[in-house]
């Protein structure tokens, strides 16, 4: 079973699921409205007070997860979280509170996975959609068919700061409304064109905000039931006649929720007049069950990283058969060191993109590719492994100093030196799967050759014995021993 847990400015959720054949299906979820992004002051701080209300939250769905057998979990932050000045600090609370390393996720990320979630639960190869995603702190939209996603943005809008800034909580005004609708056509008029209606067939809101709009509208017999344009003005101009909250008389908008209707609302009139859609179709599934499937898929080793690396390397020009080569060997190199290492396809995308940087310059080429790396849209990784990424491109050459922090660890040491290596053996067309090479790294880095490779790559001897001197600098005994 698989666990996804999200981190939203409105709610925290979790849902557990298992793969029944066809389709995920949630066995177990789990939902607390803390409002964490109604705890951001106006320096973009989260209060003590959210913080706490967090990590209490987050104690519970702890419970839930050492409760149930799990194969994997993976808990993702969204736009608060990223916006957080002060992340750094509450991050490792909240992460001992719920067991599990929190993940950062970019808003491009977040609508890739909203669209693999929508698009493993609608499973219709050939549709041309839409879909839109409003949370409490963004909102995100996607462009695709079927499974396949052409375009993805995320706009800096959600429920939360449209609900606070233009609503003080109970009145709700013509006024008010005009400028909150206003406002978000501001924040879409730049980059909706490539969402025009032209380009797809049908539209879709998931999960939350959209969901709970659908429901209202649906429950109340709005206008035909939709979720359409028109019925959402009709839903607009009856919070308008009630005129403050506690006078609100409809089924679905309890007090504590009206705050995600009249943002959730206003953002989404004004999304239909810059982008001039009518309705949309309102579906359950969006960012925990792409989560799952993502989880799923990797485990099924279907990764989208594969995938993202692959068309870096094609959109950077890299030379495939040196990038391979070197791959090869560095995962040859590090299965050696590390058996039971967990680096090692890291290892080989590093190896995939160790010449990147050359599109920028060949003069410090492995610094230009860590930059790249480490600030590139690459769907499927997190930010703490394109960090790593980088960190490897940055050490693949030249002195370790500038790695110091990284190689405390001896994990990552073997990682280093088995890309150094690979990369050095790729120059001398030695292939270590094959040739008498044995790396060991354990107290001490010790690299095992064949006489007859010195013999046959006289330059071999002269590279190892800087690389005996690099890692000396940084204090890190690297010995080269010949067996006959």
């Amino acid at each position: 079973m698989l666990a996804a847990v999200d981190l939203g400015s409105n709610s925290f959720r979790l849902h557990i699921g298992t793969f029944d054949g066809e389709r995920i299906r949630i066995i177990n979820s789990a939902r607390e409205p803390v409002r964490l992004g109604a705890g951001l002051d106006s320096r973009r701080n989260l209060s003590q007070a959210a913080i706490q209300n967090a990590v209490a939250c987050l104690a519970r769905f702890a419970q839930i997860l050492q409760s149930t057998p799990l194969t994997g979990v993976r808990v993702v932050a969204t736009n608060t979280i990223r916006v957080a000045r002060n992340a750094s600090s509450f991050i490792p609370l909240f992460e001992k509170a719920i067991g599990y390393p929190i993940e950062i996720i970019s808003g491009e990320e977040e609508g890739r996975l909203i669209y693999m979630g929508v698009a493993s639960t609608l499973n219709l190869p050939l549709e041309r959609r839409l879909v839109i995603d409003i949370g409490g702190g963004s909102t995100e939209l996607i462009l695709g068919e079927g499974p396949e996603i052409e375009q993805v943005e995320s706009f800096s809008i959600g429920t939360v700061p449209a609900s606070t800034r233009f609503f003080d909580g109970e009145r709700i005004t013509a006024n008010a409304f005009d400028e909150a609708v206003l406002y978000a056509r501001s924040m879409f008029e730049d980059g909706v064109a490539p969402f025009h209606p032209r380009y797809w067939e049908v539209g879709y809101g998931s999960s939350g905000t959209l969901r709970t709009l659908a429901d209202v509208i649906e429950k109340n017999a709005l206008g035909d039931g939709q979720l359409s344009v028109k019925n959402l003005l009709i839903l607009r101009d009856l919070l308008l006649e009630a005129g403050r909250v506690s006078k609100l008389d409809l089924i679905g908008v309890r007090p504590e929720r009206a705050s995600v209707v009249l943002g959730g609302l206003s953002v989404l009139i004004g999304l239909s007049q810059e982008l001039g859609f009518k309705s949309l179709f309102a579906v359950e599934a969006g960012l925990r069950m792409g989560v799952l499937w993502d989880l799923y898929l990797r485990q099924r080793k279907r990764d989208r990283r594969q995938d993202s690396v692959k068309r870096f390397m094609k959109r950077f020009g890299v030379d495939e058969t040196r990038a391979s080569r070197a791959a090869s060997n560095a995962r040859a190199l590090y299965a050696q060191a590390a058996p039971d290492g967990a680096l090692e396809r890291m290892i080989g995308w590093a190896g995939k993109l160790h010449e990147v940087g050359m599109v920028v310059s060949h003069t410090g080429f492995h610094k230009h590719g860590a930059y790249l790396a480490l600030n590139a849209d690459l769907p499927g990784f997190t930010s703490h492994e394109q960090h790593l990424l980088s960190v490897l491109l940055l050490a693949q050459k030249g002195n370790l100093r500038k790695v110091q922090d990284a190689i405390a660890d001896t994990e990552v040491i073997r990682a280093i030196v088995s890309l150094r290596l690979g990369i050095l053996f790729m120059h001398a067309r030695i292939d270590p799967a094959v040739a008498p090479v044995r790396l060991s790294v354990r107290s001490r880095i010790e690299l095992t050759l064949g006489q007859s490779l010195t013999l046959h790559h006289p330059t071999l001897a002269y590279w190892l014995s800087k690389e005996t001197t690099t890692w000396a600098e940084v204090g890190h005994q690297f010995v080269v021993r010949n067996s006959r």
